[in-house]
């Protein structure tokens, strides 16, 4: 049956910083490339073979993306790129150090933030310097899409039409899909995937540049999980 393969980008210039991201169309860091190359290697070394690939409208993603593909000799496979992949919305906490917002607002908050479910961060309204709202590459979204912040339970909402639409019936016809997203879109179809709980979830930590491997059976039940 199909596969379908996991990449969270490589390490981000704000990973290294230890900024909160989200939406902000962060690049890679001269280690993120190594680490998106590597992943490559890694997938060019198993044999996996894909049809479609999928990103998200982030350069991060979409850059970890090319280098693995590149690497693994794949670039000519359709490519599509979409928001619903983006990184959860971290909302007013977008660009600011993840320590200085410990201190100001507690660590075991801030962990709640990050990691929690269904716990929103404080959110940017569209008006504020930093909102998606005047960005041209969400220009054809309804405007409530676009959202101020998001917890882990909203960002799985968005993802979900991308499974149901597209993702599943592909994997349901046998076809393998690579998907180079970002760690909590990527928890969050993993989520799914897996059936995990809502508390467990917090536990589920995405390495930058890992390729996760899931196999399947005809009915979309997880037969098996790799890592390389």
């Amino acid at each position: 049956m199909a596969k379908l393969v996991l990449i969270r980008h490589g390490q981000s210039e704000w990973n290294l910083s230890n900024q909160f991201t989200g939406w902000v169309d962060v690049d890679l860091s001269e280690e993120g490339v190594k680490q998106a190359k590597a992943a490559g290697q890694a997938i060019k070394k198993a044999g996996l073979e894909f049809d479609y690939a999928y990103t998200s409208v982030l350069k991060r993603a979409i850059k970890t993306l090319h280098y693995a593909l590149e690497e693994s000799d794949q670039m000519w496979i359709p490519e599509y790129k979409t928001w619903r992949l983006n990184e959860r919305h971290y909302g007013a906490l977008q660009g600011k150090n993840k320590a200085a917002a410990a201190e100001k607002y507690g660590d075991e908050q801030v962990h709640i933030w990050r990691r929690s479910y269904d716990v929103l961060p404080p959110l940017l309204d569209a008006s504020d310097e930093g909102s998606a709202a005047n960005d041209r590459r969400y220009a054809n979204l309804d405007p409530r899409q676009i959202p101020g912040g998001e917890n882990l339970k909203v960002t799985l909402e968005r993802v979900m039409p991308l499974w149901e639409d597209e993702i599943a019936p592909k994997l349901l016809d046998g076809k393998n899909i690579v998907i180079a997203a970002h760690g909590n879109s990527l928890r969050a179809l993993s989520k799914y995937i897996e059936q995990i709980s809502d508390e467990d979830i917090m536990n589920l930590e995405m390495a930058t540049g890992q390729p996760v491997v899931y196999d399947f059976d005809d009915k979309l039940n997880v037969l098996g999980k790799e890592k390389y």
